[in-house]
Order: structure tokens, then sequence, then C-alpha cells
């Protein structure tokens, strides 16, 4: 069995800046193993424009920036397997993967960074009554065949969820010769960033249905249409609302999940809310080395976040194979008040933290003129006003070492949302 010191698993935008950040902390030793065919990850058919404004000062498109980490990977010569499916990881950090050239084979790791990323929520989960003809796409699938193999998925086109992908694909779709009728969504809000819905619908006329959902889908061979309906305060169809739009494809933007089979079956403790790992402050799950950052861990609205995440995961798993590992023990809890539905890290140990920390979170619902705040026991460290708080985009405190410095009894940190 080969003995590697940092396994990588998924050579996205997050395995590809944790491998960076782990090889600049002091290991050389790393692998970085990815199921497609190139490295890169969705990026690869994200071709609009909006990349990297935090990370590399510059608005790039999706295959721009993750060929700036590819070339970082590359001048590092950090190796890397294509086209390799991991199979398994046990608790003991070895990994199960296959490939045509090798086989299946086995590494033994000495930490390990899940970076796996997520996948759409598909029309199954949904329930929505009809047949099953062509025409139905989820808006990935819809991206990919568009920006990379060259394919139009149709030319009247409905989109159920506002999602950013959702969002993205209608101005897509449009600027390729396509007709979107509407995007529906069942909550009363959008669930993508407000740029993108300036952006991607009001610029070109396109409706967006809040508080609306599809009930039917009609065509047996092919779509020919859809009937949306509005929904109530229990997000139930409304009868007598039914309004039939016709149309040769439906595109689902209906949510993210994080990719976390392999995580589940090596006994990760999972958190609730984010469908992805419960880490620490060292973005370290319940199994001592194994590492977690990017959507596998909770789904970002800026893969500039995704990045700096992930660069701490590696720099954390570095430290961990270097010597720097210390036995677990439960750390403080992240209490959430006013609206937060969850925190990445789900606990805290204040004497792990060397760096600035940075706690990063979603509210439940759309929220005016708020203070975003963090409490140390009961003294309020940040308060921060915050205009438009919203679920589609992701916000932030940053708790530094000093600040705990000043409270060597701590016994609870709370993020809280409180009126202005």
């Amino acid at each position: 069995m080969k003995q590697t010191e940092i396994v990588i698993v998924g050579g996205g935008p997050a395995g590809l800046a944790a491998a960076c950040a782990a090889y600049d902390a002091g290991v050389k030793d790393i692998l970085i193993l990815e199921r497609d065919r190139e490295l890169g990850g969705i990026l690869n058919q994200c071709i609009h424009n909006g990349f990297g404004l935090q990370t590399f000062q510059e608005e790039l498109t999706g295959p721009e920036y993750a060929h700036r980490f590819m070339e970082m990977v590359q001048q590092r010569e950090i190796p890397y397997l294509l086209n390799t499916m991991v199979l398994d990881i046990t608790s003991d950090k070895v990994v199960t993967a296959m490939n045509r050239e090798d086989g299946v084979f086995q590494v033994q790791a000495g930490a390990i960074v899940l970076t796996m990323g997520c996948r759409e929520r598909s029309r199954g989960a949904l329930n929505t009554p009809g047949y099953r003809p062509a025409g139905d796409y989820s808006a990935g699938t819809a991206q990919r065949l568009v920006n990379m193999e060259g394919w139009m998925p149709g030319k009247e086109v409905v989109i159920l969820g506002s999602g950013d992908i959702g969002l993205i694909m209608a101005r897509r779709m449009t600027l390729e010769g396509a007709k979107v009728r509407c995007v529906a969504e069942i909550m009363p809000y959008s669930g993508g960033l407000k740029r993108n819905i300036v952006q991607c619908l009001e610029d070109f006329d396109i409706p967006l249905l809040l508080s609306h959902t599809v009930v039917d889908i009609h065509g047996k061979e092919r779509v020919t249409g859809v009937t949306i309906a509005q929904v109530d305060g229990n997000l139930k169809p409304i009868p007598g609302t039914e309004v039939d739009y016709p149309c040769d494809t439906l595109l689902l933007s209906v949510g993210l999940l994080p990719e976390n089979e392999l995580s589940r079956a090596m006994g990760v403790e999972m958190a609730p809310v984010t469908g992805g790992p419960a880490v620490n402050e060292r973005l370290e799950t319940s199994i001592p080395g194994v590492f977690a950052a990017g959507n596998v861990l909770h789904v970002h609205d800026l893969v500039d976040y995704v990045s700096q995440e992930a660069s701490e995961a590696g720099r954390n798993a570095a430290e961990f194979v270097n010597g720097g590992a210390q036995a677990q023990k439960p750390g403080i809890p992240v209490t959430l008040q006013g609206g937060p539905r969850y925190s990445v890290p789900c606990t805290i140990d204040p004497g792990k933290v060397q760096r600035d920390l940075v706690i990063r979170f979603r509210v439940g619902s759309v929220m005016k003129n708020r203070f975003v705040s963090l409490y140390l026991d009961e003294e309020r460290v940040i308060h921060r006003k915050r205009p438009v708080m919203a679920p589609g985009e992701m916000e932030q405190v940053v708790l530094k070492p000093e600040m705990l410095a000043k409270h060597p009894e701590l016994k609870q940190i709370a993020v809280c949302i409180e009126e202005a």
C-alpha cells in the first residue's frame, strides 16, 4: 500500500487551493484524486465572469479562475490522478480508489482533505406529477450541454428555482436564442445573489414568479408545457391559481446537496442543516486528521470563499502531519440566535485558534436593517450593521485570537442577529 502524507479527494477549486496551501505549509507529499477527466471541477462549465475579485483582485471567468489554480498546482509539481474514482475511505485514513491504468489501489494517508463539492437536487426529489419526457434537465446539466458540449437543450424554456445556476442559465439560454418564459420560485424570496437577479433576469425582462411552483409537467415523449401555481404560506399550491406555460424544456435549479456519501460511510459526524460534516475551528471533522472544505462542507455563494476556506483546511492538514496534531477535545459549540440557520465551524476550541478564524453562516429568511453581533460570554466583540441579509448570500464574522485571549475562562460563543 502506498503511503502519502496528504490525500485530497476532489480536484475542483477547493481541492486545488487546499493542495497549494498544504504544499506552501511544508508538506510536499500530496496526492489529488479527481474523478473527472480534468481538474477544475464545476468551474470548467461556468464560462460567465464574476470570479476571482477577492482572490486575484480581477474579474475572471470560471475556467480562467480554475486555470490559475491549475498552474499553481503544476508549478509546485503536486501529483494528481484524473478519471480516478474514490470508492471508500476508512476511519484510519485508508483511501481505496480505482482508474483504468492502475485498477483498484489503496493509499494510506497521514491526513485527508475532503473537497468533493456538491450535486444538484433532482426532479425525483420534488415529486412533481407527470411523465418523464425528454426536455427535463437540471440547470447544471443544461449548463454543461450548452457551454462544453455545444448542444442546446431546447428553445422554449421554463426554469423552476431561482438558485444562482438557474438565474445564470436564464441569461445563457436567452443569449443562445431561446425564449425563457419565466423563472418560478417556491419561496417568497430568490435563492440567488442579488447581482444575478439583476444581470440575468431584470436586464433581459425575464419574469421572476416568487411563491410559485410547477404543479404539473405536460408531454409524454417531450415536454410540451408546464402548469405553474401560486403557493400559500405553507408552500402548498393554491387551487385556482394555475397557469399553463407552453415550453419544450424545463430546467430545475432547486438546490445543491453536499456530496458526502464517502464522508458518511467513513463515520464522519454530519451537520443536520448543511448536510456536510460538522467541523471544529480547524475545519477538522469528528475523525482526527480528516478535514473538509468548500461545497462538500456547506454550499457557498462565491468561489473565492471556497478557495479561502480550502486554503485554511490545507494549512491545518499540513500542521497535522507535521506533528501539530493534538488530541481532540470538545470545543465550545457556536450558539446561534435571531436568525442564523447554521455556522461553520460548529465548535471552537479557543486554545487552538492561532490565526484569524472566519465563522460563516446563512440566515433563514430575508432580513433588513439588522446588526450581526458576536458575543464571547457576555461581551459583544463584533457589532456590524447589515442593511439586507438573504438566504442566498453567505454572511461571516472574523474571530481574532486576541479577542479570545481576553477571555481565558470562555464558556460561550454566540452569533446573533439583532434589531437595528
